[in-house]
């Protein structure tokens, strides 16, 4: 093996009276795809900087191979003190061929060379610093969250460009589709120490829950240890009438090292207070346009969301996400065309911007709107400083002002706040942002049990394709103001348009966007003279009184098998049920299926 590029070792650092970092180590060779991997707050970004020589540890040692360059990625790029972004991105630059190299890369990412730095948004200032960093081709990558504020257009770009990079990488990130896609090993920073595993993050979730179960087993055991060993002080020297000098420094030693013992950062509870029932059309959108000057944002745009349903809405930034769903919430008027809200909805929105958050309130305020200290969720009343240690807040941050919180901590925080309120139509944009993976995964389970109807905006794909029925997306045919609606999640939308959103489709997509059905198969097309026959209306007919009956019986069967003593009183009996019951499923699956099929074709032929 090819000696290391880079090697950090037992790096231990303290801020304050607890140690961030306690005997971190990491080792970069050639050619790695590392993904640095932790809680917010674990260290992860004091790390890479320890990485990049940019912060000095308080022990340990940092050794950089000396024919080996690192160049870093900042979460926030400084691009103060430049002119243009071409003059930003060119300094410090040697010869012509980096400076071409760096041209070519503003090209791929849009960037306009000219633009002034300080009117830049944040997507654009991170593609800068990339195109900076990617010119001087260093030998190792050390990013810090790079997808942060980019679309899925250049997101996509950055995994192929870092897939054919030949620089050892080492990312934090949070977009789990991305870290799938391009590393190759995992350091997991936990309690201040590092974990690897090497294999790419795709594994590392399984690993880490593995890992915490049987921490959880080793504690369990050191308590039934420590219950032994107290019994035996209180009744064994008793009953002998002299102490075991040896066995009550083993008790001390078991409970010192119990308390010692560095426990796993809590979890967030995530809660959704429901609000009252809202109708059965939540939003009906017909041929709405919109457009500002003479650009067309929407055009011709039609779409029925029925109660419960999951839309996520996805394209390159400045295609008019925030205008289209401004659109569909009524927070906007079309120029032509008409939006239907249905009855009793109780719309709570999360801004990507987080904009409801001052910096100049206190913690608790953002929960109460500043009306005193307590909340009610649900039905029941809380102090505010209970529900925001759900949220992993400790007691004295509710007092403590905003300005005061990290990325993260706002992220959870805005969450809170908006999980506190009644909904039952929910519009999150990029509810992902700053959230560690642990937070994500909580959030996805929470968000699958909400009863309402969530409208999505969002660059995460694994998000996406854990959570929406179906997807709202650009006209793969660039038609200006053209938006399309796909069944399924992030991935079933790739397969049926052949391309990622802002890149040309490699084929028709399987769904036109007046189609109302969020339905996984595409109607059948219309024909001048397309009706049904006498066969499919009788079996339109009698298919939902075949599919009763068969729920019916599936549930009588799963009923019986449910009884303990079945299979040793009749095993036939059993067996014979089993049977049933999965033959009556496939048949209700089958049922199901030809249903869908014949109600696509009736309204298709209908209009």
């Amino acid at each position: 093996m090819a000696a290391p590029l880079l090697t950090l070792s037992d790096i231990k650092l303290t801020f304050g009276g607890d140690a961030l970092l306690d005997g971190a180590s990491l080792m970069v060779h050639p050619r790695d795809r590392i993904a640095l991997v932790g809680r917010n707050g674990s260290g992860k970004s004091t790390l890479l900087k320890i990485a990049a020589g940019l912060i000095e540890q308080d022990t340990g040692l940092r050794t950089l191979n000396s024919t080996a360059a690192a160049g870093y990625l900042p979460q926030e790029p400084d691009l103060s003190g430049f002119d243009t972004i071409d003059a930003y991105v060119s300094d410090a630059l040697t010869g012509a061929q980096e400076i071409a190299a760096a041209r070519r890369t503003m090209e791929a990412l849009q960037i306009d060379p000219a633009a002034d730095p300080r009117s830049l948004s944040g997507g654009e200032t991170r593609r800068a610093a990339i195109a900076k960093l990617f010119a001087a081709a260093p030998d190792i990558l050390l990013l810090d969250e790079p997808t942060n504020h980019l679309d899925l257009p250049a997101i996509s770009w950055l995994e192929e460009t870092l897939r054919a990079s030949r620089s050892a990488i080492v990312v934090i990130s949070h977009d789990r589709a991305f870290l799938e896609a391009i590393t190759t090993q995992t350091v997991w920073i936990d309690r201040g120490d590092t974990r690897v595993l090497n294999k790419g993050f795709g594994a590392f979730e399984a690993w880490r829950d593995e890992l915490l179960e049987e921490e959880a087993r080793d504690a369990h055991k050191l308590d039934r240890k420590i219950a032994a060993e107290e019994d035996w002080v209180r009744y064994g020297v008793t009953a002998r009438r002299k102490r075991n000098v040896r066995r009550l420094k083993e008790l001390d030693d078991l409970r010192r090292q119990k308390t010692e013992a560095r426990k796993t950062q809590g979890s967030v509870t995530f809660s959704v207070t429901e609000g009252a029932a809202a109708g059965k059309q939540v939003i009906v959108a017909d041929n709405i346009c919109k457009s500002f000057g003479d650009k067309k944002i929407v055009d011709g745009f039609s779409i029925k969301i029925a109660r419960g349903d999951r839309i996520g809405l996805v394209g390159p930034n400045g295609a008019g996400k925030t205008t289209l769903l401004k659109l569909l919430t009524g927070a906007l008027e079309p120029d032509a065309g008409t939006v239907t809200l249905g009855a009793n909805l109780q719309i709570l929105t999360l801004d990507q911007k987080r904009e409801s958050l001052s910096d100049t309130m206190r913690v608790a305020d953002a929960i109460t709107d500043g009306r005193g200290d307590w909340v009610m969720i649900g039905d029941q009343k809380k102090h505010v400083s209970t529900y925001l240690k759900d949220f992993l807040f400790t007691e004295e941050q509710w007092r403590t002002p905003l300005s005061a919180l990290s990325g993260g901590e706002r992220g959870r925080l805005a969450l809170a706040a908006a999980l506190a309120k009644p909904s039952n139509l929910l519009i999150l944009d990029e509810p992902t942002n700053d959230l560690d993976l642990e937070t994500l995964e909580l959030l996805e389970e929470t968000l699958s049990d909400y009863p309402g109807t969530l409208l999505l905006v969002s660059h995460d794909r694994r998000f996406l394709d854990r959570l929406v029925t179906s997807v709202i997306t650009t006209d793969p045919n660039d038609r200006a103001g053209g938006w399309l609606e796909y069944a399924g999640g992030y991935d079933d939308m790739l397969a049926q348009r052949g391309a990622a959103p802002g890149t040309k489709a490699k084929q028709k997509p399987a769904k036109t966007q007046n189609a109302q059905s969020h339905a996984p198969k595409a109607a059948a097309p219309k024909t001048a003279n397309a009706k049904l026959s006498y066969k499919e209306k009788y079996a339109l007919e009698q298919l939902p009184k075949e599919m009763a009956a068969l729920e019916e019986k599936i549930a009588a069967a799963k009923a019986a098998l449910e009884d303990p003593a079945l299979f040793e009183k009749d095993p036939k009996a059993f067996e014979k049920t089993a049977s049933a019951l999965e033959k009556d499923s496939t048949r209700l699956a089958e049922a199901e299926e030809e249903w869908l099929a014949l109600e696509m074709k009736r309204e298709e032929i209908e209009g």
